[in-house]
């Protein structure tokens, strides 16, 4: 059984909005925020009818690039619905990315 997540609005990183979209494939890591935590998933199955990736929580990712085993009532290894609106481009400390420049 999955465990139901509300996911952190995309806040115009939408993918579905800012590339094409594709179909999620089994194995494909997806993105997505939860409570300011960057998620990357690992895609299980895909549901086509209702746009919904089945995903094991692969990653907890903070936004200054601290990795965790749990955040909040999410942790690694749990089974998700990642639905396509929620995905996202991961999001990085503005200081983290000068840093790359």
């Amino acid at each position: 059984m999955h465990k139901h997540i509300e996911w952190d609005p995309t806040d115009g990183d939408s993918v579905t909005a800012n590339l094409t979209p594709n179909t999620p494939y089994p194995g494909e890591i997806l993105s997505a925020r939860y409570k300011g935590c960057n998620v990357r998933v690992k895609v299980e199955t895909y549901r086509e009818d209702d746009a919904v990736s089945i995903a094991s929580v692969a990653a907890l990712i903070t936004p200054s690039g601290e990795r965790k085993d749990s955040h909040h009532d999410l942790q690694l290894g749990d089974i998700v619905r990642l639905p396509d609106d929620k995905r996202s481009i991961e999001r990085w400390d503005e200081e983290d990315q000068q840093g790359d420049e």
